[in-house]
């Protein structure tokens, strides 16, 4: 080829004219900065899109489930309105109804004799191979105090030293 100018153009021509069959350096630079700049910014609209989610994190278990509910709907749908939501609802801190609730109804247990909530009895390991049932209640007609003196007499225990004095002395 001829390495000559053209009669039109110009004598000198900006960096990124190149010469017929030559590489165009100005193609590959930008090739390269657009993908980084997709892959940056896409990182980013990720980055920014999980934010609700994250600051879920510290909340309970079910309102972060539902913020990230909300977080995958919005990123399916495009419909900003649901990113929204789930920022709106991480923001709220919901009060822990649940543990209260469960520690009442634990006393209530407690105080109606159900100890075991409907489980089964609970078991003693005595030996390396052999469990004893525990009563949970005493039977009727029977106080619970010879049930408790029954128990010491099941369970081995540690024995009284003769220097430790004894109830009622």
């Amino acid at each position: 080829m001829d390495d000559k100018i053209h009669p039109v153009a110009i004598e000198h021509l900006p960096f990124f004219i190149t010469a017929p069959g030559q590489t165009d350096i100005l193609f590959n630079v930008m090739v390269v900065f657009m993908l980084v700049a997709i892959l940056v910014v896409g990182n980013l609209y990720f980055q920014l899109h999980a934010f609700p989610e994250r600051m879920a994190h510290r909340t309970n278990v079910v309102q972060m489930e539902i913020v990230a509910v909300l977080a995958l709907i919005s990123l399916f749908t495009h419909n900003h309105l649901f990113w929204i939501a789930g920022l709106l609802l991480a923001l709220v801190r919901f009060p822990d109804f649940s543990s209260p609730l469960g520690s009442i109804a634990g006393s209530l247990e407690r105080i109606a004799g159900q100890r075991n909530s409907g489980m089964d009895e609970p078991t003693l390991a005595v030996g390396p191979h052999s469990t004893q049932t525990l009563p949970s209640a005493p039977p009727p007609g029977r106080p619970a105090e010879s049930v408790v003196s029954d128990l010491d007499e099941q369970i081995p225990g540690p024995t009284p030293d003769a220097n430790t004095p004894k109830e009622g002395h």
